[in-house]
């Protein structure tokens, strides 16, 4: 059997794109002009935001996670739903709390879920959730800067009642 040297041997087998790097390419265009969005600066302003954008529908049937998308100033961006559970429990993926993030250019995000029992106590999944999110969005310089629990009574803020991590 003839040798065929290592050029023969890419080329037969389709080796060659291999050694192109794609290139991406980095854009971004926010459609809401800077004077109009809504500067969130408490937790009630978050809670606001929240309330009135949450399917009432859904508030005390289905356990939903979403985030406030936040630029340098506070400003809310968007929010995003990133998960919806069942009666009791909501998985969160952080790769797509994160993910979320860095196409919105958020710099800070509030993380919020609502408790179909009306329950404000955050549970200890709730705790440990908000530490893993937290100590990620510090490796990404992304700000985790509160985690609300949404009832249609009212609110639990982590940062207004001392549980944020440090």
């Amino acid at each position: 059997m003839a040798s065929i040297g290592l050029r023969g041997f890419m080329e037969q087998h389709n080796l060659l794109p291999l050694l192109t790097v794609n290139e991406i390419e980095i854009s971004y265009r926010n459609k809401i002009p800077y004077q109009e969005r809504i500067p969130v600066t408490h937790s009630a302003t978050a809670y606001r935001i929240l309330r009135a954008t949450w399917d009432e529908t859904k508030l005390e049937l289905l356990e939903q996670f979403k985030i406030l998308l936040l630029d340098r100033q506070n400003h809310c961006l968007a929010i995003s739903d990133i998960a919806t559970g069942g009666m009791a429990a909501c998985i969160v993926d952080p790769k797509v709390v994160f993910v979320t993030a860095l196409k919105a250019n958020a710099a800070g995000i509030i993380l919020a879920h609502n408790h179909p029992s009306a329950n404000l106590q955050p549970s200890p999944q709730d705790l440990a959730l908000t530490r893993k999110l937290f100590l990620s969005g510090k490796l990404l310089d992304i700000a985790v800067l509160d985690h609300l629990i949404v009832t249609d009574r009212g609110y639990y803020s982590f940062v207004d009642e001392g549980c944020m991590p440090c």
